[in-house]
């Protein structure tokens, strides 16, 4: 299937920083002729998805909150304590001697598909690769159960506290290196991976504590600029169907080159005849949904959030919703399981996790 990639580059001359072939040959002998290193490097045919034989996920509750926007956060009164459930796959080898990398998962509006987080964490986890699955909207069962209710008061933010409550627990534990965790989200969670590069978000989280390695957007919808525009340096990975209507490209080429502009290398994928959610439970493509491709936000320079278009300021559920539903068209978009683009993206996936994992 044809792809269309576009490889990090120099903003003051516009020249590609490292060629593919380069950065293949550098890892080669890096692991060739450097000191052994305890990280795998992934292969290039992962494990069946459905997991027969692998080892069961540890549950684990971890400390984490809710905030509605950044400026929210630390404020126990405008962001609530959350308990936060997680499931981790860990590798039988990892150890406090030889401790793995890992990747962090964050789900999408329809929460937790058991073909996607928790697929790909098994699978990583016998390549040995911790996962960790973040279940922001199961542990949040008590402020909004249906979908509708979900997105108007689980916020990015929300979703950014619990996957820096997961970097912070990952950090303090012996088996993992936390110099090489991953954030890897699939639609929201896309766009939490893609706002969780922001300096401005990680300070706020975790002031003096660790960053992650890199930052993974499945077909995220490009819909917020932050005004501080600095990022972690960390490299981030942009994919993206096509035909994907609440992804638009044009919205995430100016994404991407914002990021680089703030310090980190960013790689853009698109897969032609590809939709949404490639990797989900059902097969398609079926329409679905309303298409948030229209909506700007602006994240202020303070942690506040307002619309773009009209200037309205996003401070609760109420301005929210009519925020969204102003900016949000009817339409809706394609979506549904296609294996052959799975297939394609979990290789630009590993290539991305190798290079990060072996920089670390």
């Amino acid at each position: 299937m044809p792809l269309r990639i576009e490889w990090p580059r120099d903003h003051a001359t516009g020249i590609t920083v490292l060629s593919k072939p380069a950065a293949i040959l550098i890892v080669l002998t890096i692991f060739a002729c450097g000191p052994a290193l305890a990280q795998p490097v992934l292969p290039s045919l992962w494990p069946p998805a459905d997991g027969a034989g692998a080892a069961s996920p540890r549950q684990v509750v971890l400390e984490s909150s809710t905030p509605f926007t950044l400026d929210d956060v630390g404020d126990r009164d405008d962001a609530p304590p959350a308990d936060l459930q997680v499931s981790l796959f860990l590798p039988d080898e990892a150890s406090a001697d030889a401790p793995v990398p890992a990747v962090v998962l964050l789900h999408g509006a329809a929460g937790v598909l058991s073909s996607r987080g928790p697929a790909y964490a098994r699978q990583l986890a016998e390549m040995g690769v911790a996962g960790v699955v973040v279940d922001s909207f199961g542990s949040r069962r008590d402020l909004a159960r249906d979908f509708i209710d979900r997105l108007l008061k689980i916020t990015e933010a929300a979703v950014l506290a619990d996957a820096y409550a997961t970097l912070a627990w990952l950090d303090a534990m012996p088996e993992v290196d936390a110099s090489r965790v991953v954030l890897v989200g699939f639609s929201y969670g896309g766009m939490v991976s893609l706002y969780g590069v922001q300096e401005q978000v990680a300070r706020a989280f975790l002031p003096d504590g660790p960053r992650f390695a890199g930052h993974v957007a499945f077909y995220a919808p490009c819909i917020a600029r932050f005004e501080d525009g600095a990022t972690t340096g960390a490299p981030v990975l942009m994919l993206a169907g096509a035909g994907d209507a609440i992804v638009d490209a044009e919205r995430c080429a100016e994404t991407a080159a914002a990021l680089e502009a703030g310090g980190s290398g960013v790689t853009r994928i698109t897969y032609d005849g590809a939709y949404h959610q490639w990797d989900g439970n059902r097969a398609g493509p079926f329409p679905i949904g309303r298409n948030l491709a229209p909506c700007r936000f602006v994240v202020e320079a303070d942690g506040d959030v307002h619309d773009g278009r009209t200037g309205l300021p996003m401070t609760g559920p109420f301005t929210r919703k009519i925020i969204l539903g102003l900016c949000s068209d009817s339409e809706g978009y394609l979506i549904g399981r296609d294996d052959a683009v799975r297939a394609r993206a979990v290789a630009d996936l590993t290539r991305f996790l190798n290079d990060v994992f072996a920089g670390g």
